[in-house]
């Protein structure tokens, strides 16, 4: 493991990216809900295109849940899982339309389709304190190669490692820096490493510049 301080080291990735936003274009913590859903293995990109229309039709949990799984299949067909997703949409609005959306993550956890990665999103954009670190596939990519983790694909594990080695200040904004620096410049083939402000300090960058 490189990283010895670890405000001081990846402070500049948090200053790089904290200011961006969330590459889903929601307007309000519904839409949000319902777009965390439905990006699940499916593009931030796509997401953000279908949506547009249906919030026009269907701006609260309120109107949604006076729906049916056919009223809904017309906008989300071309949606990765899109049967499921629709069925936990439609569950989350039975659930929330008379209700808050939650601001706890245990509470968050128990809607269908939100994970404790959808939940950390969740809690960050409605602007809740952190209770964990989001991690999706761009940041299990970006941590194992800086060698804050281990190689793993679980999320969950690697979620309660970075909880573990960041002081707590951080996680709010780190998750989405990790996500944001492996969309744009940590690629998953031919990464730019020279344009990422912590490349000196990266595991990965140090072994493929002694080969």
């Amino acid at each position: 493991m490189l990283f010895t301080d670890w405000q001081k080291e990846l402070q500049p990735l948090i200053d790089t990216y904290k200011d961006k936003k969330h590459p889903l274009h929601f307007q309000n913590s519904y839409q949000l809900v319902i777009m965390v859903i439905l990006a699940a293995q499916d593009s931030d990109a796509n997401i953000n295109i279908i949506c547009k229309p249906f919030f026009k039709i269907y701006p609260d949990f309120q109107s949604l849940s006076k729906m049916t799984f056919t009223d809904l299949v017309l906008y989300f067909s071309s949606v990765k899982n899109y049967a499921n997703k629709i069925k936990w949409i439609l569950d989350t609005a039975s659930a929330l339309k008379d209700k808050p959306i939650p601001k706890r993550l245990d509470e968050l956890v128990k809607l269908k389709g939100i994970g404790r990665k959808s939940a950390n999103v969740i809690l960050r954009e409605t602007h809740q304190k952190p209770e964990g670190i989001i991690v999706d596939l761009h940041v299990l990519r970006v941590v194992s190669r800086f060698g804050l983790t281990p190689e793993y694909k679980d999320a969950n594990k690697i979620e309660k490692i970075l909880m573990k080695r960041l002081p707590y200040a951080m996680w709010n904004d780190i998750g989405m820096a990790f996500s944001f620096l492996g969309r744009t410049i940590c690629r998953p083939t031919n990464p730019k490493c020279i344009s990422c402000p912590i490349y000196k300090d990266c595991a990965y960058f140090k072994n493929i510049s002694n080969l």
